[in-house]
């Protein structure tokens, strides 16, 4: 884990063990780095202090803002845990990755989705960047409350998920319905993000119950997958939120 927010989220969130916070000696005062000693401390997790040279050769990105941590891997869950209801009994809301290889771009991704109450993440294990330090950074910390499931490969989980009950959504710039109006905001849902520049797959376009676009008025023909995540996400969480016409 590298970065202050990701490290601080990591102590804050306790899901996993943190055996070590590396800090690179003489940084300037900032209340973050008071809030990861005063965690670490509350965790008993060792805090060592290092030169910037010797923490920048630890580091595996480029600005890891003077804060590494090494913890214990995520948990992995099933495509069953992510298919249970929340609290209160609430519907599920995961969000499918279909082959995003820009650790930068899957990070965005990740905290967009954790503001916007996505309850589980699903990522294939192959063709597709998964959980690295970089992705960690770009996240901000999300990576430490959400649900994190690996299918072998997205078609399948995506099969596997409607066997639950959980209906399958794919964003795609051909999309008959608009996301703005999209019916199975409400129900156990899974979006579904293509990759960088080729979309969604063939198989994944055709597992999908519903394929749903943003409308976009611009000449661009299309939006970064980042972007699409958090119009998209947020997009749902608005329709969640209202009230039911019949109240």
């Amino acid at each position: 884990m590298e970065g202050r927010q990701a490290v601080r989220e990591l102590l804050l969130a306790g899901t996993r063990k943190t055996y070590e916070v590396v800090m690179a000696a003489e940084m300037d005062p900032a209340p973050i780095l008071d809030d990861i000693l005063e965690l670490a401390a509350e965790e008993r997790v060792p805090v060592r202090e290092t030169s910037r040279t010797k923490l920048s050769a630890l580091a595996l990105t480029e600005a890891p803002q003077g804060v590494v941590a090494t913890a214990a891997p995520l948990r992995e869950h099933t495509l069953e845990d992510l298919a249970a209801p929340g609290p209160e009994g609430r519907p599920p809301f995961l969000l499918g990755v279909d082959g995003v290889t820009d650790p930068g771009n899957l990070g965005a991704v990740f905290r967009s989705a954790e503001g916007a109450g996505v309850t589980g993440v699903v990522l294939p294990r192959h063709r597709a960047v998964h959980i690295t330090p970089t992705v960690t950074k770009a996240a901000a910390g999300a990576v430490e409350h959400l649900p994190i499931a690996l299918v072998t490969g997205l078609p399948t989980g995506i099969t596997e998920l409607k066997q639950q009950g959980v209906w399958s959504v794919g964003l795609d710039a051909d999309g008959t319905e608009s996301i703005f109006e999209l019916a199975l905001a409400t129900e156990p849902l899974i979006l579904v993000l293509g990759a960088e520049g080729r979309g969604l797959s063939r198989l994944v376009r055709q597992r999908c119950d519903q394929l749903a676009s943003i409308p976009q008025q611009g000449r661009l023909a299309s939006l970064n997958v980042s972007a699409a995540a958090a119009i998209a996400t947020f997009e749902v969480l608005r329709q969640r939120r209202a009230p039911s016409s019949g109240a």
